[in-house]
């Protein structure tokens, strides 16, 4: 791929804003400008030539103090947040306290240093304080520049990935020999049991539709997600008669049905539950999941029986599923969700807990 060189420029220009790389040259730029922008204020000329360089970086160190004071508390907390009236106060508040600091300052320790020959220009140090004006404007700019780009990295990032775990779900989790498996079993009830048959072609049914039609949404249903993972493991049930499956939802019913949830967030573990409940002497097989909802947090529990005796099973919990879930929740969630697997001698435990 060619790129050209008002492309290289953008791409250059686009590192040195978000890379970590940078970022050690980037502050010291802005803090060296910044130093020339108040270094050439005419109100130093009042002081001597002995006292004017303190002078100077105790109001640069105030100022500066500001600046950041803004881009690093005041915008992340107030500003991302949409509380732009707070922000706005708060912005005043600081820059009314840092003048009247540096007016204060220099009234009661410094005027002792002004050279009184010298005429009292117009302005004072409202001529450095204002030059912060466009300073503060620019690096908040920048800081929204920024979380914009991220945002739409994020989101792009996101799209693509949610795009590459459908078709694997699609390829993977229905796979040939999963419905191959069905159907023959439904090609014995036929002559054994007609009316579970029949019950069977609907619960593979509902299974099907909500993977193909359901899947392609942003969000869905919580109570589709529960009867997803339930036809899911009934469906399992119909080869595994030793297997015991207990799905508790602890929560509201009024509740539970307002919720949406991604699709397919638990899918990944339920499978990885099946798939690791066989027991290869005779054990108790189960799996059991739990769902609950505490300080507005969906928390998602599943413990599912193994082989102690089958330790290969260990390296292979999970697999490319797995890394894929783990990146799609820190996409979605960025870090604010909890994500636990601890495997014991005889079980995996699995606990996941999302912001609603």
């Amino acid at each position: 791929m060619k790129y050209s060189s008002q492309n290289f420029k953008e791409t250059l220009v686009m590192d040195f804003l978000l890379e970590n790389r940078f970022r050690f040259l980037r502050h010291l730029l802005f803090l060296i400008f910044f130093f020339l922008l108040i270094y050439n204020a005419r109100f130093w000329n009042w002081y001597s030539e002995d006292s004017k360089y303190y002078i100077l970086f105790f109001v640069y160190s105030i100022l500066i103090g500001m600046v950041y004071i803004n881009i690093y508390v005041l915008v992340p907390l107030f500003f991302f947040k949409t509380r732009y009236v707070t922000y706005f106060i708060l912005l005043v508040a600081l820059g009314v306290l840092a003048l009247n600091g540096i007016g204060y300052c220099f009234d009661r320790f410094f005027s002792e240093y002004r050279v009184i020959n010298l005429p009292r220009e117009k302005g004072g140090i409202y001529e450095g304080v204002l030059m912060c004006i466009p300073i503060i404007l620019t690096t908040t700019t920048v800081k929204l520049l920024q979380k914009w780009i991220k945002d739409s990295q994020r989101i792009t990032e996101l799209n693509d990935l949610t795009l590459r775990m459908e078709l694997n779900e699609l390829r993977n989790q229905i796979n040939p020999h999963f419905l191959f498996n069905m159907l023959n079993n439904v090609k014995a009830l036929i002559r054994t049991d007609p009316g579970k048959a029949t019950a069977v072609i609907m619960k593979l049914s509902e299974f099907l539709r909500y993977q193909l039609y359901e899947n392609d949404e942003e969000k869905t249903l919580l109570t589709s997600e529960i009867d997803f993972l339930s036809n899911f493991i009934n469906l399992e049930k119909i080869r595994r008669e030793d297997l015991s499956v207990d799905i508790h939802i602890d929560m509201d019913k009024r509740i539970l049905n307002s919720i949406f949830i991604p699709p397919n967030l638990f899918t990944t573990f339920v499978e990885n539950a099946v798939k690791h409940s066989v027991s290869l002497n005779r054990e108790e097989n189960y799996i059991n999941i739990e769902i609950k909802m505490e300080e507005n947090k969906l928390h998602f529990t599943c413990i599912n029986s193994k082989n102690s005796d089958f330790s290969a099973f260990e390296n292979k919990y999970g697999g490319l599923g797995l890394v894929n879930i783990k990146r799609r929740l820190e996409l979605l969630y960025q870090n604010t969700h909890e994500l636990n697997i601890t495997s014991t001698h005889k079980e995996y435990i699995v606990t996941l807990i999302i912001p609603l």
